[in-house]
């Protein structure tokens, strides 16, 4: 249960903010590509986007061990990174996948892809950035000044999106962060009635979850960075209960 409002409400959101939840919308355009699909936020993307009839559902994974957890989600096309070459293989190989362009893509990586996500999007497409993980440094990297220089080239890198040529193009661009959205209780319940609706029918299930005593945290750290993990990764506590404590 802990795994899950996080990663569904990002989900679900993002979903709205494409203009599919809560009612579809009749663009002729229906195909969504996702990034990190079988990652927390992307586990959840691919079974929302089956449920809200989306077609077809393309999940980008950056391992072979990854391929088959996004197909029993839901995705119809797996794409696996490590396969290619370069960059250009592996845009050749999504825009194959549906080359009418995408009406959705997902985009959880940042400086990496957003440029490319951005040129792949068809008429009315809607890209969604809830993430932005290739421009900062992780694990132990992160306390060298070296990194630090490096992300700050990254940024530099960043794409700038032109209101005119968007507009000429009919493509949009939403970001967000729900670490921010303390004052929208009444829109997030709303979200969380139709997470918890789906999870009791069965509809939803939760991602594969990794579970860490509290003292392993490093350990459970280094397994996020190592881009290996499928779905979340949960830490736990152990709380002694002595007789005292269960009588009250």
């Amino acid at each position: 249960a802990a795994s899950i409002p996080a990663v569904a409400l990002t989900a679900l959101y993002a979903l709205f903010l494409a203009g599919h939840y809560p009612t579809p919308n009749k663009y002729n355009n229906k195909a969504i590509l996702i990034h990190s699909a079988a990652g927390g936020v992307g586990s959840m993307l691919v079974q929302m986007s089956k449920l809200l009839g989306l077609n077809p559902i393309v999940g980008v994974v950056g391992r072979s061990s990854k391929v088959e957890a996004a197909k029993v989600l839901g995705c119809h096309v797996v794409i696996d990174k490590s396969q290619y070459k370069n960059d250009d293989e592996l845009w050749q190989a999504i825009h194959e996948a549906s080359p009418q362009g995408y009406g959705t893509i997902m985009e959880s990586n940042g400086v990496s892809t957003l440029t490319k996500s951005y040129q792949h999007l068809a008429l009315t497409g809607r890209l969604i950035v809830y993430g932005f993980h290739t421009n900062l440094p992780i694990g132990r990297d992160m306390l060298s000044p070296w990194e630090w220089f490096r992300m700050a080239g990254q940024m530099s890198k960043m794409p700038k999106f032109d209101a005119m040529e968007m507009g000429s193009e009919n493509k949009g661009v939403l970001a967000f962060n729900l670490s921010f959205f303390a004052q929208e209780r009444e829109m997030l319940s709303d979200l969380f009635d139709q997470v918890c609706t789906w999870l009791s029918q069965e509809k939803l299930v939760c991602a594969r979850v990794t579970t860490f005593p509290m003292e392993q945290i490093a350990e459970a750290h280094e397994l996020i960075q190592s881009g290996t993990s499928i779905g979340k990764i949960v830490m736990t506590t152990t709380t002694t209960a002595t007789s005292e404590n269960i009588s009250s």
